[in-house]
């Protein structure tokens, strides 16, 4: 929804990979400010992240996409449905990696929404069998704090799988 891709949209303009954030701490009614500083932390993170791979991977494959596709244009004997297929073959990296990027957002998306759910559930609970508020909200925090201190110690495996996944697109 929004921007079909993390990085960069069909004009070349960066995309904010706003549906990170969705599943990021605070969102479902919790620790309020520490939650939001966590949410904070955790979107600066992949922020970064993307930013990296739009930089060090992304563009360089969007250069030679549209080298590519200009190439295609050159070619003054080709039908237009041949410069067309060209160009889609000029694309088509771009794509799966742009695909592969939203995969493995999406992914990292769920496991930390899955994480933050538990200590929703897990505050509920509390709540339910008579903890004391205040008590049950520090618990709530130290465990959405948990979530994201897990989940952002997974963001360099998870750049480093997805560079060279990447690079061998790019081949």
């Amino acid at each position: 929804p929004g921007c079909a891709d993390p990085e960069v949209n069909e004009g070349g303009s960066r995309c904010p990979p706003a549906h990170v954030g969705a599943a990021a701490p605070g969102r479902r009614g919790g620790a309020g400010g520490m939650a939001e500083a966590q949410q904070s932390r955790m979107q600066e993170a992949i922020d970064s992240m993307v930013q990296g791979l739009e930089r060090e991977n992304i563009r360089k494959m969007q250069g030679n996409m549209f080298r590519c596709s200009a190439d295609c244009c050159e070619n003054n004997t080709a039908s237009m449905q041949q410069v067309h297929h060209c160009i889609e073959r000029c694309h088509a990296p771009l794509a799966q990696a742009q695909a592969v990027v939203t995969k493995e957002l999406e992914r990292f998306q769920d496991r930390l929404a899955r994480c933050t759910m538990h200590c929703n559930d897990k505050a509920k609970d509390s709540l339910d069998s008579g903890s004391k508020e205040q008590q049950v909200k520090q618990q709530l925090e130290s465990c959405v704090m948990k979530c994201v201190d897990d989940h952002v110690h997974l963001i360099p495996s998870m750049t480093k799988k997805m560079k060279e996944t990447l690079a061998a697109i790019a081949q």
